[in-house]
């Protein structure tokens, strides 16, 4: 439909934009980048909010960003960055690298939306050199039982309104099911409702 297109296109850039470029996640962005290392795969590149966060031995980033307004978007936070930045692919279901191209990678609130997480996180595994780590933060599935049924009540809404985003994945079990192993993970409740604010912030290993 024309009208769904339209949001997607023009309007959930801008949502993403400002939702995840809240001064509260800055701090989370600042430590999940500090482990960056060589050449790095973006995955979810959007508006660039991770440029300002990219650690020293970054020596280059490979933008995945579907979305051209997202790329647009990003033009200002490019322009500062102190290393190469290439949009080097639309679609991290299919990643348009050579195997073992990269030392790390990154996810910031990224997993959620990717309609086939189960083929994006095969594919980060496919260009990742042996032993190279995925970086992430992500919100998803809750510990406690009582949310996850109004996780799952709310999903098809949140999807709706938010361009595909979902409110529980598990994304530990997601990692581990894909190969990674998980290095390290904090689970935490942000500061937001429990039900869209329940953080996975860790690094994996391929």
């Amino acid at each position: 439909m024309e009208g769904v297109g339209i949001y997607r296109d023009r309007f959930v850039p801008r949502l993403v934009n400002v939702a995840c470029g809240m001064k509260a996640n800055e701090p989370l962005r600042a430590r999940v980048c500090a482990g960056l290392t060589g050449r790095v795969v973006e995955l979810g590149f959007g508006s660039g909010l991770n440029v300002p966060f990219y650690a020293a031995s970054v020596t280059s980033v490979s933008a995945v960003e579907p979305a051209d307004l997202g790329w647009q978007l990003s033009a200002r936070r490019r322009a500062t960055a102190r290393v190469p930045i290439a949009r080097a692919g639309l679609d991290g279901q299919s990643l348009p690298f050579p195997d073992n191209s990269f030392d790390t990678a990154l996810s910031t609130w990224t997993m959620c939306t990717i309609p086939d997480i189960e083929a994006a996180l095969g594919e980060i595994r496919r260009v990742l050199v042996p032993g190279g780590t995925l970086h992430f933060v992500e919100h998803g599935l809750a510990p406690d039982p009582k949310v996850q049924r109004w996780q799952h009540r709310l999903d098809p809404l949140q999807q709706r309104i938010a361009g595909g985003c979902h409110l529980d994945r598990n994304i530990r079990a997601l990692l581990e099911t894909a190969g990674f192993g998980i290095r390290d993970l904090e689970v935490f409740r942000g500061q937001g409702p429990a039900f869209i604010d329940t953080q996975s912030l860790g690094v994996a290993v391929n």
